[in-house]
Order: structure tokens, then C-alpha cells, then sequence
């Protein structure tokens, strides 16, 4: 999960001013001596470590925070309202005025530049009914432009290519003479990439910025380098005049330096974060959102936005009535299953959960998704009518399911128990709730997590 180590160290430092009737500013100091060590740890820049400790500890060494019934709680209100500031206040969101709007993708070798692009690419059509088209810019790394091509092919979106001979500033060029003539509204193009920031490099960017004149240039960067990360984003902004940063692998990346860095050093905000390797693994960077995910308090905004663009309203709705008549059968757990996967990893929603990285016995959960896949395995090698009729599958079906699943009969025996129990609690629910609307009751509901 992104942040990880830095989330857990800010909350255990956080955590033993929580409890607290009264907060001292020995309290207050002793506190910020281990957020300090947190943020170091994570390859924050120790300028802006500086700042943000000494910004924290005048503000929640003040009257208003001492003085109040619930100081730890106040402190800790502090601490998210600079964390959000520090990584930019407010959605930095993405000015596409020019008809057509035209992005420039920049970056070194190996930062996902390509990959990002047709990630935009799908989210501008999939979230702003845009009609991108991407242009195929790198002419020196090999398969670059296939590459692209690929992406293009798997999102449904047209690819521009003059192959690898001509330059890129041609390429830009005529990519964008043809968006114009078939009413693209969005041009996407893809830079090449250097391992190392040259002068022939940014040559070549400042000509394609000359002659395609971007309204916005992305600088995408590997939030895995930390503090590199930052370094490479200065030079860029140097000489580019950068208008936003994508940081990708941000998923797995349990440091955070460089997404609490970039803002404050190169004064560029970060607009995109890459979350995984699917097409629409591309998130808006939310810093209030992503400040409340740091500190334990959860992101169900975004939450809400996964399911709202995963779950199909209809079949939620038939879902719903299932559960209230007890009619629900294996074949709507798959279906369930298959939405619930589309939004992400099981561990980063639980992760979205305000308190999942809190409550007591939650700490240290673990989904492990292959509990679902054996489940999943196990519903599939039933007739459609023991999916649908589960009651009639006795011992010998049971053994015949759990072969053809490669699973144990106790395995089929387990989750045709759970499945029973979870029907039995949906009668209770029922039966607590009668006469009473209980409106989206059954909306997210998610058995056999384990």
C-alpha cells in the first residue's frame, strides 16, 4: 500500500497524543521528534522537513490547541491540514483550453511515460468525454512506438506514427495538423526519454514545445526514487516550465518522499497518480484525501468514486432485492466478485476504510486474495444449477466440485458453510429491518473475505 511504513510511524507518533486530557508542549515536541525521524525515513527532502515540523509544532503549541477539550485530537487536525498544504492544498486539475488542448508527455527512461500516456488517454474519454489522440514521439527507444501502439489498440484509442525515422519535432508536428483535421480534441504526446537528464534531450523538448505549444506539460516520474524523483523534477521545471507531475508505482511505494517533496521544492503540483498497472489505474491527486489516507483516516470519497465507475446501478439494485428475499445464489457472489476486483487491490480499499489502520484487531490486516480465487475456483466447477440451488449438492457432488476446482472437500464443505451463514445473517438483517426502508442495504456487500 502506498505509504505504509511512513502512515504507520505517523500514527504511532500521533496516537500517544490522542488519549490525552492535556497535551504539554514537551508533549507536543516529543511528538514531532518522531514525526521528524517519519518523514526522514521516507526520503523527504530535509528542507521541507524543516518547515513542516516547525509549522506544526508553532501552530499546535497555540492557545487555541492547548486550551481546547480535545488537544490530541486538535493536533492531529493540524498535522493533516500541513500535510495536505504541503502536497498542494487542492486538486491541481488539468487546463485544456486550446482546440485541440494539446498534453506533452516528458520524463527519463523508465518512469512509465509511455504506459501514463494511454492511462490519460483512456481517463480523459472514460471521466471527461474527450476524444484523445496519442502521438508516438519516441523514435529512439525500441518498440516505443509499438509499444503506444498496444496501448492505443487495448483502450480503443487511434495512435499517430511516422515510424522511427523521421524527428520528433516533425512527428509532434504533423500529429497535430492531424488531430485538427479529424476533430481530436485532445492531443497526447509521447517524448523520448533519456537515463539521464542531456542537453541534446532538452533540445529536442523545448523544439516540440516550440511548435506544438502544450497546454500542459506533464513531467512523469518513478515515486519509488524518492528523493531522485524530486531531483528530476527540478531540472525538468528548470528548463520546461512544467505544469504538473504524474508519479507512478505510487502503489507500491511505502516511502511517500517523493509525493510529500515535489510541491514544496519545484512549486509544481502533482496532478496524476499511477496505481497499478491496469489502463485505468490513473488517479486525480487529491492531497487532502491522500493526507487523510497517511494519517489512518481513510479516503471514502474516492472510494465512493471506484464503485460509482465499477458497480453496475441495475445490478446493485437486483442484488439488493436478493438479499432482502434471501434469493441470492453463487452465481451473484461471482458477479460480485468481478466488480469488487475491478475497483483494485482488496488491501488498498480496506486501506481507503476511515479506522481500518486503527481499530484494534484491523491493524494488521490481510486480505489475501487467494481465499477469493479459490473461491472463485471452486463456484465455477459447479453445474449452473448447484450455483443457482445450492442445496442440492450432497457428498458426491461435493467431492466432484472440489476435483475439478483442485481444491479439498473441506475447502467446499467451508465455503458452502459460509455461504449458508451469510444468507442466515441477511434473514436476520431482513427481519431487523422490516418495516423500515433501509435504503442501499446490500450496495457493498462482500462475503467470504477470508
Amino acid at each position: 500500500m502506498a505509504f505504509e511504513g511512513l502512515s504507520e510511524r505517523l500514527q504511532s507518533a500521533l496516537a500517544k497524543l490522542k488519549g490525552k486530557g492535556k497535551v504539554s508542549e514537551a508533549d507536543v515536541k516529543a511528538a514531532m521528534r518522531e514525526v521528524r525521524l517519519a518523514l526522514l525515513e521516507a526520503d523527504v527532502n530535509f528542507k521541507v522537513v524543516k518547515n513542516f515540523v516547525s509549522q506544526v509544532s508553532e501552530r499546535a503549541v497555540g492557545q487555541e490547541v492547548l486550551k481546547s477539550l480535545t488537544p490530541g485530537q486538535q493536533v492531529i487536525k493540524v498535522v493533516n491540514e500541513e500535510l495536505t498544504q504541503l502536497m498542494g492544498g487542492e486538486q491541481s486539475r488539468l487546463q485544456l483550453v486550446s482546440k485541440p488542448a494539446v498534453i506533452m508527455m516528458v520524463g527519463l527512461q523508465g518512469a512509465g511515460k509511455t504506459t501514463t500516456a494511454g492511462k490519460l488517454a483512456h481517463h480523459l474519454r472514460k471521466q471527461h468525454n474527450k476524444r484523445p489522440l496519442l502521438v508516438a514521439g519516441d523514435v529512439y527507444r525500441p518498440a516505443a512506438i509499438r509499444q503506444l501502439e498496444v496501448l492505443g489498440k487495448q483502450v480503443d484509442l487511434p495512435v499517430f506514427s511516422l515510424g522511427d525515422k523521421e524527428s520528433p519535432v516533425k512527428i509532434a508536428e504533423e500529429g497535430l495538423a492531424h488531430a485538427k483535421e479529424e476533430h481530436h480534441d485532445v492531443v497526447i504526446v509521447d517524448t523520448a526519454g533519456r537515463l539521464h537528464i542531456d542537453e541534446s534531450m532538452m533540445d529536442e523538448l523545448k523544439a516540440i514545445k516550440e511548435k506544438v505549444e502544450p497546454d500542459e506539460i506533464l513531467l512523469v516520474v518513478d515515486a519509488m526514487t524518492g528523493q531522485d524523483a524530486v531531483n528530476v523534477a527540478e531540472s525538468f521545471n528548470r528548463e520546461m516550465d512544467l505544469t504538473g507531475v504524474v508519479l507512478t508505482k505510487l502503489d507500491g511505494d511505502t516511502r511517500g518522499g517523493a509525493a510529500l517533496s515535489v510541491k514544496a521544492v519545484t512549486q509544481c503540483p502533482v496532478k496524476f497518480a499511477g496505481m497499478g498497472e491496469k489502463v485505468d489505474a490513473l488517479e486525480p491527486f487529491h492531497p487532502e484525501r491522500m493526507a487523510s489516507r497517511i494519517l489512518g483516516m481513510g479516503d471514502v470519497l474516492t472510494l465512493i468514486e471506484k464503485a460509482q465507475a465499477t458497480v453496475d446501478e441495475e445490478k446493485a439494485r437486483d442484488l439488493e432485492r436478493k438479499m432482502r428475499s434471501q434469493q441470492f445464489t453463487f452465481e451473484d457472489f461471482l458477479d460480485q466478485l468481478d466488480q469488487v476486483r475491478n475497483m483494485g487491490p482488496l488491501d488498498d480499499l480496506l486501506g481507503m476504510m476511515p479506522g481500518m489502520g486503527q481499530a484494534k484487531g484491523l491493524k494488521n490486516l490481510q486480505v489475501d486474495e487467494k481465499h477469493l480465487t479459490k473461491a472463485e475456483a471452486i463456484i465455477r466447477s459447479m453445474t449452473p444449477r448447484e450455483r443457482r440451488e445450492p442445496e442440492v449438492i450432497n457428498a458426491s457432488r461435493r467431492k466432484r466440485i472440489a476435483l475439478g476446482s483442485g481444491t479439498t472437500v473441506q475447502d467446499v464443505n467451508r465455503l458452502i458453510k459460509q455461504f449458508q451463514d451469510m444468507k442466515k445473517m441477511m434473514k436476520q438483517f431482513h427481519s431487523m429491518s422490516k418495516g423500515k426502508k433501509k435504503k442501499g442495504m446490500g450496495r457493498f456487500n462482500f462475503p467470504f473475505l477470508s
